[in-house]
């Protein structure tokens, strides 16, 4: 292969972030499995009319659509410095649901990510404790507050349209980000930073294809229409069609209004329902947790599970359980607290009018992953609902836990 298809994240093949090194067709995974050693590749036009051995363009052929899409692993974003501009700026981050240990984190970075600005002179926080309209009065209020910057996280969805249009036409710099929305960009928002939920699932699909590889699999969502379950679901349920050996039991994903007793509930109704259930997947470490608990309150052996933001309550019990040879096969994909900082990145480049080229999708990574022997932290000092996986120091980390 020659070094002209690996020359930038425009022109090549894939690229890489690790020490501007290189990694060969061999390393591929057929289905694209991230792995905390394996760098971004990103497939393009150019590499593809090239000479590439038959072979080679067949193995890139393999990865899932969502690759040619522009997206970038959560640990691997850009510097910020270089987007600060000089404009003083105030900052404002509103969260539909915040107050849990991940939205804590969650701010923890943005203000650390905000502190490399000397020219960020400011950070508002509203948090809506679940209350669609007092969203949209936190929005209007941080406008009126001299907010330059709006990062705005994705809890109400579309819903959430009419304000930040609103905020966007005031002249504010307006970032929703988590989940991907509707809307016009220049016109409802300036720029939308969301969770590639298709290839996640398309991830956990493929890990579940060659780990377990037959079986029943159900996979468990959360609020009933909750747009970022559905389209976990639709990379989920697309992607099993390579493996015809695997069962998925529902076509929907299982409503468990990510709410642990209910999760539990749901997953001792799937037990009575179908008997055998071999892997769950799940949009939520808290409703994995739930289901493991329903596994144990029924007697039976764990089922595989593949989930995304896992938590220290559960990464506990796995380990406790692999110490006492009782684990299950489990992948979980991570980092999801700084999708945040990418949000930040695209404000300031959008209103300091630096161009920036950093992917709007964002990529979690695959934290653990039981078939390839990586082990989550456990940390018995830090909340049940604490993501260690996040960038933050620990002395950081355990100051915001003790708060």
């Amino acid at each position: 292969m020659s070094r002209s298809c690996v020359a930038s994240t425009r022109t090549s093949c894939w690229s890489t972030t690790r020490g501007g090194a290189t990694t060969g067709l061999h390393a591929l995974d057929p289905f694209f499995h991230f792995d905390q050693e394996l760098p971004m590749r990103i497939i393009s036009k150019t590499c593809l009319k090239s000479s590439l051995p038959l072979s080679s363009l067949a193995a890139i052929m393999m990865l899932p659509a969502a690759v040619a899409a522009q997206s970038v692993r959560s640990d691997q974003g850009a510097d910020i410095t270089p987007l600060c501009g000089t404009k003083p700026t105030i900052v404002a981050m509103t969260d539909g649901y915040g107050g849990n240990t991940w939205r804590r984190i969650a701010e923890a970075e943005l203000k650390q990510e905000a502190s490399k600005c000397k020219n960020i002179t400011k950070i508002i926080y509203a948090n809506a404790n679940g209350d669609q309209q007092k969203s949209n009065s936190d929005i209007n209020s941080m406008v009126a507050q001299g907010a330059n910057v709006l990062l705005a996280f994705t809890d109400f969805g579309d819903a959430m349209l009419p304000a930040l249009r609103k905020a966007q036409q005031a002249g504010v710099t307006v970032v929703p980000y988590f989940s991907k929305i509707a809307g016009t960009p220049g016109k409802d928002y300036t720029a939308n930073i969301y969770q590639d939920q298709i290839q996640v699932g398309q991830i956990w699909a493929d890990w579940i294809g060659t780990t377990v590889k037959k079986g029943n699999v159900v996979m468990l969502g959360g609020t009933a229409g909750a747009t970022s379950s559905q389209r976990f679901m639709d990379g989920f349920s697309s992607q099993l069609k390579k493996y015809p050996e695997i069962k998925l039991l529902s076509d929907q994903y299982i409503v468990t209004n990510w709410n642990p007793t209910d999760g539990q509930k749901a997953v001792a109704g799937l037990i009575a329902k179908y008997g055998k259930i071999d892997a769950i997947a799940s949009d939520y470490g808290v409703t994995t947790l739930a289901a493991v608990k329903a596994f144990e309150q029924a007697g039976l052996p764990i089922p595989a599970q593949a989930t995304i933001a896992s938590n220290n309550e559960l990464n506990c019990k796995y380990l406790d359980a692999k110490k006492a040879g009782k684990a299950w096969p489990y992948v979980s994909v991570d980092g999801t607290t700084s999708i945040v900082r990418f949000a930040l990145r695209r404000a300031m480049s959008e209103y300091q009018g630096i161009k920036s080229s950093e992917p709007l999708g964002v990529l979690p990574f695959v934290y653990v992953d039981s078939a390839k022997g990586v082990d989550p932290k456990c940390d018995p000092a830090a909340p049940p609902d604490a993501d260690l996986a996040s960038p933050l120091p620990q002395a950081e980390l355990n100051a915001l836990f003790r708060k």
